[in-house]
């Protein structure tokens, strides 16, 4: 199909979710003059409720993910699907193909190794023949991480890096539902075939391993005292999915980070012996929430405390919400350097939302840029960061002494 035929620029998948809605919400408000968006899901009433909400004149298209032809008539009208819809392993990969074959730029919010590398398997070749973006993780899994490790490289005169380091020193919002449940059901896939549990273990599940890695060069870790701050930290409950789209831009770039960069993600728990018992704590409490997960009735228990798909959290948690990344990296020659994103949003709703619509926009009026799936820092590292600039992020880098 040509670009002629194309009838609309944008496309929201999934627009009547929670996180939907505010991407909706951001795209009404903030979206070029005469842009031709349009709302998409499987409930032409609640379409038609998020349209009369916004007070917007967008068309609704009723698309269902199991119907592969609504969703190759979806791809094919338009120039960029962004979409919510997840977990993405299991609603996620029709769409991704429709895409790739129709030569349509693609973002969404997964955090899922399995359906990454899928996608990757499956349709990077595709893509790269069409021209389509496929641009993975568009929200707070993973931007920060991404263009952060990106702006520290950049900040370093290109340098290689031998290794960085994200420490999220604030984190505060609502638990994502929709990130629970992909973490679920990747966790219940896993259950039942050992090589995804080897998968979402492995830095480099999403790219080829770097010929000359050495054997010692992933970077494993529990607690511990950051230097500078002596601020005790714990393992990032997101570090191992983050490190993987990390390795993959470096892939992509032709490991212009550095073959032997190593790469890993803590948060801050505070100082002395309460901040000690806390990233133990936090670093106990992660591995069994997973334990929990792995099994039918812990998992059940678990369930009845944690936010099902489409639910999020009240307008007070989210206007308290804010979140703040430094990534300090160390490259093989010169100073340090530290990049910071930060922003005054809850992370995994009303900023992934400004992360997400920002992408698919910037998507829809990028020029050139190859095709094949991609990361946020490969695909969009040099407009993304001003887009989030102006809608009250800090996206920065500078030596430190």
């Amino acid at each position: 199909m040509t670009e002629a035929s194309r009838d609309l620029d944008l496309v929201l998948l999934g627009a009547t979710g929670f996180v939907g809605r505010l991407t909706a919400a951001h795209l009404a408000r903030h979206a070029p003059a005469g842009m031709r968006i349009a709302l998409a899901g499987r409930s032409q009433r609640r379409l038609d409720e998020v349209r009369t909400s916004l007070q917007v004149d967008w068309p609704v298209l009723v698309v269902d993910t199991a119907d592969e032809e609504s969703v190759a008539r979806m791809a094919g009208r338009t120039t960029v699907v962004v979409t919510t819809v997840g977990p993405y392993l299991r609603y996620g990969m029709t769409v991704v193909a429709a895409c790739a074959a129709a030569g349509t730029h693609y973002a969404d919010l997964s955090g899922e190794t399995a359906f990454v590398a899928e996608s990757v398997r499956h349709h990077d070749a595709v893509a790269r023949d069409s021209g389509a973006r496929i641009v993975h993780s568009c929200g707070f899994d993973s931007v920060p991480s991404d263009l952060a490790v990106g702006l520290a490289h950049r900040e370093a005169g290109g340098i290689p890096l031998i290794e960085a380091t994200g420490q999220v020193r604030t984190l505060r919002g609502g638990i994502s539902g929709g990130t629970v449940d992909s973490m679920r059901q990747q966790i219940i896939e896993a259950r039942t075939q050992p090589h995804l549990r080897q998968l979402i273990s492995d830095p480099y599940a999403l790219c080829t391993r770097p010929p000359s890695l050495l054997p010692d060069s992933e970077w494993r870790g529990g607690i511990r005292r950051d230097p500078a701050t002596r601020t005790w930290q714990a393992p990032f409950v997101m570090s191992p999915y983050n490190r993987q789209i990390v390795n993959r831009t470096n892939h992509l770039t032709g490991w212009g980070y550095g073959q032997h960069m190593r790469y890993r993600e803590v948060v801050d728990t505070g100082r002395g012996l309460k901040g000690r018992a806390r990233a133990a704590g936090l670093g106990v409490g992660i591995g069994a929430l997973a334990a929990a997960m792995f099994f039918a009735p812990t998992r059940a228990l678990v369930d009845r405390f944690l936010p099902a798909p489409g639910e999020g959290p009240s307008e007070q948690t989210m206007a308290e919400g804010r979140f703040h990344l430094d990534v300090d990296a160390y490259p093989v020659s010169g100073p340090a350097v530290r990049a910071t994103v930060a922003a005054p949003y809850d992370p995994a709703y009303g900023g992934t939302a400004i992360m997400l619509a920002e992408s698919g926009l910037a998507l829809a009026g990028a020029e050139g840029g190859p095709g094949g799936v991609s990361t946020p820092m490969n695909a969009l590292g040099t407009v993304l960061p001003d887009r989030l600039r102006a809608h009250g992020f800090t996206v920065s880098a500078q030596t430190l002494e």
